[in-house]
């Protein structure tokens, strides 16, 4: 009997440290791009769920009891920063006073700390909408940010939870190599939209304009975040009656009303790019969001 219960015990001892320890951390996302990205670097070893959806504008986000209660149980925060969620997430941290995910902690990660940022403004003016301190924060609407936010955030991963390092790392390099394999497709694509013309519903697309080499030229909103309104629309119909632009964008999350008027006056492709993982069907992870984001942009500048 001894030596079978001594057996067992060998063997127990034996599996445990023949494989990793599955034990998921929990992780909460302020936007689904990051929700993603973990679920890709962490796969089982994490438990990810996303205070936003590709619907919403997430700089707008109300701290229901359902996101209180995730945050309350998350060991690590994953989210854009550079003041996109600062209408929200301070709020949110104080109602669940987690410490784990306070400023500073080894819990809190802002995407944005890792990437070179676009627009920051040389002077703060709140006349001119908003306009935020750090720069522009729709740092996903370019691929090569993913690659520098994806190794900060394995390191992070393996820094709140140490006993699966190796497996965060396997799965990182592993993303890694498929990602750069998607980055070389998608360059070759962008080369077919250099220099082309575009007008967006807010400046969400900065760092896809730079990427690309996209131009942007005018904005249906007068200023960012202030709602188009009659006036400024008539003016950009006056402009592009003179000369068009080659396309209309604007996010999942906003309204298509104002570009579609304006397409139908001009007779410019107004087109709904997904902005995020979930914001279009079809869009399930990070990879589809560039394959149908250049699909698209392709389609509605032929």
């Amino acid at each position: 009997m001894k030596k079978n219960i001594i057996s067992i015990l060998l063997l127990l001892s034996v599996s445990l440290t023949a494989y990793p320890v599955f034990a998921a951390i929990n992780v909460l996302s302020c936007e689904p791009e990051w929700a993603a990205l973990v679920k890709e670097l962490g796969g089982e070893l994490v438990d990810v769920s996303s205070a936003t959806t590709g619907a919403q504008d997430p700089h707008h986000v109300q701290a229901r009891p359902s996101l209180i209660s995730k945050a309350r149980k998350a060991d690590l925060l994953v989210c854009t920063g550079a003041e996109l969620e600062i209408g929200w997430l301070p709020l949110l941290q104080r109602k669940t006073s987690n410490p784990a995910i306070r400023d500073g902690a080894d819990g809190y990660f802002m995407a944005s700390d890792f990437v070179s940022m676009l627009g920051v403004p040389s002077v703060l003016d709140r006349s001119q909408g908003d306009v935020h301190a750090m720069g522009n924060p729709h740092i996903q609407t370019d691929p090569n940010n993913i690659t520098d936010v994806a190794e900060a955030l394995n390191e992070r991963l393996q820094l709140i939870d140490p006993e699966n390092a190796d497996s965060y790392q396997q799965r990182y390099e592993d993303f890694s190599q498929r990602w750069q394999q998607a980055l070389k497709r998608w360059n070759r694509q962008a080369k077919n939209l250099q220099g082309k013309h575009i007008i967006v519903h807010h400046r969400s697309w900065v760092y896809m304009n730079d990427w690309i080499g996209l131009k942007e030229v005018a904005a249906l909103e007068p200023k960012p975040g202030v709602p188009p309104t009659a006036e400024h629309l008539a003016g950009l119909l006056k402009k592009m009656q003179r000369k068009p632009a080659d396309a209309i964008i604007y996010a999942a999350y906003q309204s298509s009303r104002s570009a579609h008027w304006l397409s139908e006056k001009t007779g410019i492709k107004a087109v709904k790019l997904p902005f995020t993982v979930g914001g279009s069907e079809g869009v399930d992870s990070l990879f589809d969001l560039y394959d149908v984001t250049l699909k698209q942009l392709e389609q509605a500048m032929r």
